[in-house]
């Protein structure tokens, strides 16, 4: 494990295995990279919303619940890019298959029910109104 977050920091690791590739490749890796940070800023920014914007839901906890959620996944999604960012530039330089990853299905279906339960959530807050 120490390994892979010692090469999370060290470019000379990665330059010093396999040979250079096309640079149109790492450009492609570090763009995907920067697209996964991109999304990890925007989980983060959602937790921050919703915990100071986010008016009291009609579960207790609930809107402290979602924050710290959109919190975690965020953060999760950002050490992800970095270690398949890594992985990805290291079997680039190898000349091996690229390495198969389940974060983008476990990631859709994060947010896809997450949006669900604010859906129940906006739901039950429209029917106790009434």
């Amino acid at each position: 494990m120490w390994g892979a977050i010692r090469r999370w920091f060290d470019p000379r690791e990665l330059r010093s295995v396999g040979e250079r590739p096309d640079y149109r490749f790492s450009l492609a890796n570090e763009r995907t990279f920067l697209a996964w940070l991109r999304t990890g800023l925007a989980l983060v920014g959602g937790g921050l919303a919703a915990a100071q914007f986010l008016p009291p839901l009609p579960l207790t906890h609930l809107r402290e619940v979602i924050a710290i959620a959109l919190l975690l996944l965020g953060g999760t999604v950002a050490v992800r890019a970095v270690d398949h960012w890594a992985r990805t530039e290291r079997a680039i330089r190898l000349g091996e298959e690229l390495p198969a990853s389940r974060f983008p299905a476990f990631l859709a279906l994060a947010v896809g029910g997450g949006a669900l339960l604010l859906v129940v959530a906006v739901l039950a807050r429209v029917v106790g109104d009434r």
